[in-house]
């Protein structure tokens, strides 16, 4: 199961990476991401299901239109390889090192638990992309992964027993969403309410798996979106008072906290002499 795994995350990856394509070209136009079937934009040529294989496709065509050879853009193929990749490192991430007994429930409370952040992980790809593009973030996206995420972390608490856990994902919730809100409402020039959206669900994703991953996620979105404004004010790419899409940084940040957050946390804790 554990050699498996990284293979089945990565298919899933792949073909999820396929359908974000279509939606951060089509939520931020206002379009159905169901109908009607993708189709070339120059030609109008729907998209044959042979060539709609997620990144060998598009080598095989050479990164051209099938009918009118227009240039197909290198990113499909590399947002689809990204969330494969992405989908792996977080599956791997949520695996148990001794693993559960096949069945049972501590063993599907930690699929559900998996499943939870593979969909954040595709809700970060596509809102990553249309905030870095279009400076926004979606409620088309944002409003249902609440629910969504919300459901699965419950899901997996109930067959685990982690009600504490959940409890804490709460709480999280309120305490990013709240912060951000009083930053929006203090600087409303350098904060949008949708960072404010965004960052309830990260709360609750972050304070689900500990006080650490929040806090830590939580400042390492200023540290590096504040890290990355400086590097564009000394290349003369961005003036003083040049503003970024910070959702982007919020989501790198959280993943931060993911992955790092306890070890980082912990470390500090130690050097303060306050581990225990």
């Amino acid at each position: 199961m554990i050699v498996a795994l990284p293979v089945l995350a990565a298919v899933f990856g792949l073909v999820i990476g396929s359908f974000l394509n279509v939606v951060v070209y089509r939520v931020p136009a206002g379009m159905s991401v169901s109908h009607p079937a993708s189709a070339c934009p120059t030609c109008h040529s729907e998209i044959r299901p042979f060539d709609n294989v997620p990144i060998l496709s598009w080598l095989v065509l050479r990164g051209r239109c099938r009918d009118c050879r227009t240039p197909i853009s290198a990113r499909y193929p590399l947002v689809e390889f990204a969330t494969g990749v992405f989908f792996v490192v977080v599956a791997i991430r949520f695996w148990p090192v001794g693993g559960e007994s096949l069945g049972s429930g501590p063993f599907i409370a930690r699929i559900l638990l998996i499943a939870a952040f593979l969909y954040l992980a595709a809700v970060s790809m596509a809102l990553g992309i249309i905030d870095g593009e279009h400076h926004r973030l979606p409620d088309r996206i944002v409003y249902p992964s609440y629910a969504v995420g919300a459901t699965l972390l419950a899901a997996s608490s109930l067959l685990s027993g982690s009600w504490g856990d959940l409890g804490r994902a709460g709480l999280g919730l309120v305490i990013l969403g709240s912060f951000y809100f009083i930053a929006a409402f203090l600087y409303p020039a350098g904060m949008g309410f949708g960072d404010v959206k965004l960052a309830g669900l990260l709360g609750l994703y972050l304070g689900y798996l500990g006080w650490g991953p929040l806090i830590v996620g939580g400042f390492s979105a200023f540290l590096f979106g504040g890290v990355f404004s400086i590097v564009l004010i000394a290349l003369k790419r961005m003036g003083r008072k040049g503003g970024i899409p910070f959702g982007p940084w919020m989501l790198v940040g959280a993943w931060f906290g993911v992955f790092a957050g306890p070890a980082v946390w912990n470390g500090y804790l130690a050097l303060l002499g306050l581990a225990s």
